[in-house]
């Protein structure tokens, strides 16, 4: 079971592309850098990067100072593997105001993605901490991840529990923490946050191949068997079906 993926990306796209609202007149070259930002998030979800580089590049021209602007251009330049500028990028915005946790989470995001673990975590605290985070639960779940990803599952397990203190039933901290206590070999605890997980949101391929593996590893072969029918019925075309069903050729049960 990898760790799991990144909660910045798609929640930071979601924020840069909310629409500014109120009556009070704006700078046209303001609103042209919001549009064109939100135009690069959608066009980076797409997968069209080249527009998504043209519309920052014209927002960055447009309003440079604004964060939502240089955490975009981070995005983009991120997806374009041009990791400097990105990080330049990140950066700036942090440093219009280092007390701005979206830009504090982004930037985690960013160093853990590229191997710089102890600083990337640290972001992310200073993001959960930040009394003008409203989801503190996902700066804690993104440090979780960086620790896993890490090879620290100790400290994974830490921040994960973190970030269900502040909402005890956060699916994607539940199911982090079922990865890590199965990597750790606690497989009952594991079972308990997969079932955790199951209650509160419909299965996930991730989550029912990780179910799979828990139940195998507690020598429940008729619910592990469940579990990879579930996954075989509802994600047929899913890469977690395809690992299974190489694992099983491999090692016939």
């Amino acid at each position: 079971m990898k760790p799991g993926t990144w909660l910045p990306l798609l929640a930071l796209c979601c924020c840069l592309t909310a629409v500014a609202q109120g009556n009070d007149p704006v700078d046209p070259r303001i609103e042209a850098a919001r549009i064109n930002t939100r135009l690069a998030m959608e066009y980076l979800k797409l997968g069209h990067l080249e527009v998504a580089r043209d519309k920052i590049e014209r927002a960055l021209v447009q309003n440079p100072r604004d964060i939502s602007v240089q955490l975009g251009a981070g995005l983009v330049y991120e997806r374009l593997l041009d990791t400097q500028r990105a990080e330049k990028h990140f950066r700036q915005a942090l440093r219009t105001d280092s007390s701005h946790p979206e830009a504090q989470n982004a930037l985690g995001a960013f160093l853990c993605r590229n191997g710089e673990w102890v600083r990337g975590e640290a972001m992310f605290v200073n993001a959960a901490r930040n009394p003008l985070y409203r989801t503190p639960e996902v700066a804690y779940t993104n440090a979780g991840v960086c620790a896993h990803k890490a090879g620290r599952l100790e400290q994974a397990e830490e921040y994960l529990r973190q970030a269900l203190a502040q909402r005890a039933i956060y699916p994607e901290a539940l199911l982090q923490l079922a990865s890590v206590s199965y990597e750790r070999g606690s497989f009952l605890q594991a079972r308990a946050f997969v079932q955790r997980f199951l209650d509160v949101t419909p299965p996930t391929a991730e989550v029912l191949l990780l179910g799979h593996q828990v139940e195998k590893a507690l020598g429940d072969q008729q619910s592990a068997a469940d579990f990879a029918d579930r996954l075989r019925q509802a994600f047929p075309e899913s890469a977690q079906l395809r690992a299974l069903d190489g694992r099983d050729q491999r090692n016939p049960e």
